[in-house]
């Protein structure tokens, strides 16, 4: 005999609780967000490249703004793509060539 189905109230469904998200500098106590450490600014790059805005991150609106600011410096002296075709052709956010394991080629003597 087949199982019937229930019939569904009214009101009774459970309700979405999100989770609690924090801001990981203020759980640090980090005065300033280091433009040069790009390990912990590529958690913060989606991947096409872009900065994660702070619903989805958890980043509180002041080290949001300083995250934004570090994240470009970062980028404008290269430690970070600026678009994902630099991450598709270097093999991964802030890595060199040098440091992915690519040798690069021997560059000989100059004439002029």
């Amino acid at each position: 005999m087949p199982q019937q189905a229930r019939p569904r109230r009214e009101g009774t469904r459970k309700k979405f609780i999100p989770k609690k998200r924090f801001c990981s500098f203020c759980a640090d106590k980090v005065v300033y967000i280091d433009y040069k450490d790009t390990a912990r600014l590529q958690r913060f790059i989606s991947e096409r490249a872009r900065i994660d805005p702070r619903r989805r991150t958890g980043v509180c609106a002041k080290h949001q703004r300083s995250l934004s600011q570090a994240l470009k410096r970062a980028r404008h002296i290269a430690l970070l793509p600026f678009t994902p075709e630099h991450v598709r052709l270097s093999g991964g956010a802030g890595l060199r060539r040098e440091q992915a394991g690519a040798s690069s080629p021997q560059a000989g003597p100059t004439t002029l």
